[in-house]
């Protein structure tokens, strides 16, 4: 089962952010095509030839344990003690043992030689600070084998200053209900998502509520890239939306892969 070695804290991520969020991200994810996550990765890296996967911003395993289904060795970090209990669920409920750690993108510390690293579903958007992504980034280099691969997604600028201003957003599913409001955050590029949830608990029938805030910034895709270079990454592949196309200026999920 996985275990926290690492205290919680960020200067970029609120600490109460998923702490209530982990019991409804699941449900509410439904609709990512996880499994072309796991197709881009195994085309450029595939298990038996990159095997030591680190999988960053894990959140409750549904990657993961993908990933180690085909044959990763996957291990895990979280700044969310509570996505980590319910990672370590699901790896133990299949018989699985994956390291979790409890520990900030930004302060990654102590993994070396990594064949590959991950980090899925816009989790590098919740470091806003811009000096925190590019440490990120940098640590991570220090972390892979020469040869090894970073694979991230991130919102496009679109997304962040056009799709996500366009709320307020609603859900209800008879269990679960949000109402999710958006509005610019302090950065440019940057939105703060405030969502009041209600959720049904099965034994009475009446529904709780629950309030999250996150924050989120994205960067232009020139950023990453010289960052990236900077700091030493080769072969930078950009590409948006599930395809293998490039980003457009409507596109709203923009895919980066780099080579140590």
């Amino acid at each position: 089962m996985g275990r926290c070695t690492a205290t919680r804290h960020s200067t970029s991520v609120s600490l109460s952010s998923y702490e209530r969020f982990a019991e409804v991200y699941d449900e509410l994810q439904t609709d990512i095509p996880y499994d072309r996550y796991v197709e881009w990765i195994k085309q450029y890296a595939p298990s038996k030839e990159f095997p030591n996967l680190l999988d960053i911003g894990c959140g409750t395993g549904v990657l993961g344990l993908m990933l180690a289904n085909v044959g990763y060795k996957v291990s895990g970090i979280d700044l969310s003690e509570d996505m980590l209990a319910m990672a370590a669920e699901r790896f133990a409920a299949v018989g699985l043992h994956v390291p979790l750690y409890c520990m900030s993108m930004h302060e990654l510390d102590g993994f070396e030689a990594l064949d590959a690293v991950t980090i899925a579903i816009d989790s590098l958007n919740y470091v806003v600070e811009e000096a925190d992504v590019y440490a990120t980034l940098e640590r991570i280099y220090a972390a892979l084998r020469d040869g090894g691969q970073l694979f991230f997604d991130v919102h496009s600028l679109f997304k962040m200053n056009d799709v996500f201003l366009d709320g307020p957003f609603t859900y209800d599913d008879g269990d679960i209900s949000y109402v999710w409001h958006t509005e610019p955050g302090e950065f440019d590029h940057s939105v703060v998502h405030q969502m009041t949830f209600y959720v049904r608990d099965e034994a009475s029938g009446l529904y709780e509520r629950f309030d999250e805030e996150h924050n989120q910034r994205t960067f232009p895709v020139e950023q990453y890239m010289t960052w990236l270079r900077d700091i030493g990454f080769t072969d930078v592949e950009v590409t948006a939306d599930f395809t293998d196309e490039a980003p457009e200026y409507e596109s709203e999920r923009i895919f980066i892969r780099a080579v140590k």
